[in-house]
């Protein structure tokens, strides 16, 4: 009886201490230093060495300005625990005083510190962290390191470069940590890459290039050759990357898997020419049976992507041919797709289609490649209309493989289903659901979705012009792309002026650019930018238009498209692409 007691005792003491940290707590971030300060003060006597309530008591002191107060708590402090950081902190309250000369000479103290004592950098070097003295967080750091070799703070080091902007020195900093501990280079391409996209001047990215190639040139390490191919990746230069991948391969002739990777970023940018070259160089130096799949199915899509009726008759006699020099096996099962997929949506024979796709279900397949089949047999009969059955083998997808990324587009499939069948309300629960996928691409997708069937049900309950437009996405996947383009046409006649009209504008800019019609496709994007400037597809509007323009070298065209989204569509998805774009239309750098 006395043990339940006391734990019930003990219990409720814990309860009565948290509520008092987060009242605590609630007054600091509310800005009720006084009270904060109190609260903290009775918090510190029930724990005496909590450091962290200890500062908050010294910043309160700091926000009410009783910097006399802050000064003899932290001496007290000091002669009682004798922590480094202390010093730090008594520099920063005399900082706030103006008396930059005390300051300097307790930040002094501090460093003195380390010198005597090399391990008390990890305290010290945090406290001058945190109040944003970078230049004495390196010095703790550069000494800590001098007196003891075995330290390594290459990483902390690079940041601090970084944050002191300068790029030369956290560039050196994070390649000499990444060659001598390779274990650490994503963590520092990471850092790279936040520079390279969100933070970086113009000519960080020229200032790293030129890093690499000097590197790459003095040290014949591959390492180098590694990561010059991953930069050329980041700034979309397949083809500067094929050159570093082939040169890694000349020397360590194991595996084509690099390079078949890189065929397949090239071709998801849609650089066709680069994916060729890449692919084809893998089909000419691999007896890999796997890697000859992959390659030729890559290889297979792209032309299928791009083909017209005259070419049909060719890529059947290719993919015939593969399948007979191959065989019908698990190997061969992306082929089977392809051809599956080619046969029911460019051939326009479904059910020849889906035979291929049962008989490859007959096969000896893991989890994965069951659920690819099944995606193939859904989007076959999703063709044909028979949305149910579609629906019940996405649902068998997201069953099977819980959590997985084929689960989450099984499941944007399913939504698309809904949303053509014009079951908009569980279509807009199902969007609203991915939004938060962690796929980029299925979350962008289920957002412009919900976005598109939210806004036009507020401005029509009838959803009318809405099923119209449905319809004329469905015709899209049907692959009949001029009776899409009448049905949208008919929209924009029939519902002139109201919301469907900027998204159906958009829709028709995207065929007759997939056409390459793109006088059609630029008038399509320059009625949203004149009619609906304030709507949410604006900003799609201004960089399709942009990307036009930079293609057909006309960059006095393209650059004022670009800036406008700088300017005033921070948020778009496309605003990163568009920022680089600009610098490189505006000769910023060679990046």
């Amino acid at each position: 009886m006395k043990k339940l007691f006391l734990h019930i005792t003990l219990f409720f003491s814990l309860v009565c201490f948290s509520q008092n940290e987060q009242l605590a707590q609630y007054y600091y971030d509310k800005g009720d230093f006084e009270k904060a300060k109190i609260s903290y003060e009775e918090l510190l006597q029930e724990i005496p060495l909590n450091s962290q309530y200890f500062l908050r008591i010294i910043d309160c002191s700091q926000q009410l300005q009783q910097f006399e107060s802050a000064e003899k708590a932290l001496q007290q402090r000091l002669i009682k625990y004798n922590q480094g950081n202390i010093l730090v902190e008594l520099g920063y309250n005399f900082q706030l005083q103006k008396n930059d000369a005390k300051a300097k000479t307790y930040y002094d103290q501090a460093l003195d510190r380390i010198r005597k004592n090399p391990n008390e950098v990890y305290g010290i070097s945090n406290a001058f962290e945190k109040k944003v003295l970078l230049d004495y967080a390196l010095k703790s750091y550069q000494t800590a390191t001098e007196l003891e070799p075995n330290f390594n703070f290459n990483y902390q080091i690079g940041l601090l470069y970084g944050q002191l902007s300068n790029m030369e020195m956290m560039i050196a900093t994070f390649l000499d940590e990444a060659f001598a501990n390779p274990q650490n280079s994503i963590r520092i391409q990471n850092q790279l890459v936040r520079f390279m996209v969100d933070e970086g001047d113009a000519n960080f990215n020229e200032l790293l290039r030129k890093a690499l190639i000097l590197r790459t040139q003095k040290n014949q390490d591959i390492f180098w050759n590694h990561y010059l191919s991953w930069f050329y990746v980041q700034q979309k230069e397949f083809e500067k990357a094929f050159i570093q991948e082939k040169a890694i391969y000349k020397r360590n002739p194991e595996t084509l898997a690099n390079i078949v990777n890189l065929g397949q970023l090239a071709i998801e940018e849609e650089n066709q020419e680069a994916a060729k070259e890449i692919l084809g160089f893998v089909l000419e130096n691999t007896q890999d049976l796997e890697l000859i799949i992959q390659a030729n199915s890559y290889l297979l899509t792209m032309k299928i992507e791009k083909a017209s009726e005259k070419d049909f008759t060719s890529i059947s006699t290719e993919l015939d041919a593969l399948l007979k020099q191959f065989e019908i096996s698990p190997f061969t099962l992306s082929l089977q797709l392809i051809q599956a997929h080619f046969t029911a949506f460019s051939l326009k024979k479904p059910e020849e289609g889906k035979a291929i796709v049962k008989r490859a279900l007959e096969l000896q397949l893991n989890d994965y490649q069951v659920a690819y089949a099944k995606m193939e047999l859904a989007d076959i009969l999703l063709f044909e209309e028979k949305f149910n059955q579609a629906l019940i083998y996405y649902s068998q997808i997201e069953l099977d493989l819980k959590n997985d990324v084929m689960a989450h587009e099984a499941s944007l499939k399913a939504a698309k289903t809904s949303y053509f069948k014009t079951d908009f309300a569980w279509a807009l629960k199902q969007f609203k659901e991915l939004k938060s996928a962690n796929t980029q691409l299925i979350a962008n997708d289920a957002l412009e979705y919900f976005l598109l069937i939210n806004d036009n049900t507020a401005a029509d309950s009838t959803q009318t012009a809405l099923k119209q437009f449905a319809k004329g996405d469905y015709l899209l996947y049907q692959n009949r792309n001029q009776e899409a383009v009448t049905q949208f046409q008919t929209i924009l006649k029939n519902h002139k002026g109201q919301e469907i009209e900027a998204a159906t504008l958009l829709r028709l800019g995207k065929i007759y650019e997939k056409k390459g019609d793109f006088a059609l496709a630029l008038s399509q994007y320059q009625m949203i930018i004149d009619q609906h400037s304030d709507g949410i597809y604006i900003d799609e509007a201004l960089y399709f238009s942009a990307e036009i323009y930079n293609k057909q070298s006309l960059p006095e065209k393209a650059k004022p498209l670009y800036e406008k989204i700088l300017f005033n569509h921070q948020d778009s998805i496309y605003f990163v692409e568009a920022r680089k774009k600009f610098r490189q239309l505006r000769g910023d750098t060679n990046l």
